[in-house]
């Protein structure tokens, strides 16, 4: 399956081959859209976090950007959150503990990426109420060279419509309310923030009704 976007980018099914391509993506946009190289000490978490285990878990909703300079972004999408969440918790998170030490819970002594090891040993996976109308959920990121084409407009679109043929009624978005570009993004395509939801810290959930 591919999906040209014009001006060489190209969508795709994300493979295992493109792990490190989705690590650095994560990395290279995760500090509220921007690069958090300088923040991190492991470049490899975010990416274990955020992005490989959507092409580990949910293949079919797995994506990738390609374009001349390489992998430019991606789009991952889960059907069923609390299932996925549930694989999470039983498969993926138990493979990544022993790899990683557990900084302990006092968050004054963090330093560099100890806030991600310390959710790979303690990963908050509740489900809100407010969620239930939107079982769904996702991720998209780009690199800013993939920015302000269409691209994600057109990959979310995408996404949408392979969820909403699944059978779901509604997809959410985790975004950092400091991501001012990506808040706007999500309202100009129908996304609504949910104010009665409690999202963990420093995020926001921006949930949108399908079909």
């Amino acid at each position: 399956m591919r999906l040209d976007f014009g001006e060489g980018f190209l969508l795709r099914h994300a493979s295992a081959a493109d792990h490190d391509a989705l690590a650095t993506v994560c990395l290279k946009t995760g500090d509220a859209g921007k690069d958090a190289t300088a923040r991190e000490d492991d470049p490899r978490l975010l990416g274990l976090i955020y992005a490989i285990p959507y092409q580990m878990l949910q293949p079919d909703l797995a994506f990738v950007i390609d374009g001349s300079e390489g992998i430019s972004g991606y789009v991952l999408g889960a059907l069923d959150t609390r299932a996925f969440n549930a694989r999470l918790a039983k498969d993926w998170y138990p493979r990544l503990q022993p790899e990683v030490t557990d900084p302990g819970p006092d968050s004054g002594s963090w330093r560099g990426s100890d806030w991600a090891r310390y959710q790979i040993h303690h990963p908050d996976l509740a489900i809100p109420d407010p969620l239930a109308a939107y079982p769904s959920h996702g991720h998209i990121d780009l690199l800013p060279h993939a920015r302000g084409k269409g691209i994600g407009r057109r990959a979310l679109a995408f996404l949408e419509r392979r969820l909403a043929a699944a059978g779901s009624p509604g997809l959410v978005m985790q975004v950092d309310p400091r991501n001012r570009d990506a808040r706007r993004f999500y309202e100009a395509i129908g996304f609504e923030a949910l104010r009665d939801a409690d999202p963990p810290a420093h995020s926001v959930y921006m949930a949108k009704r399908l079909g």
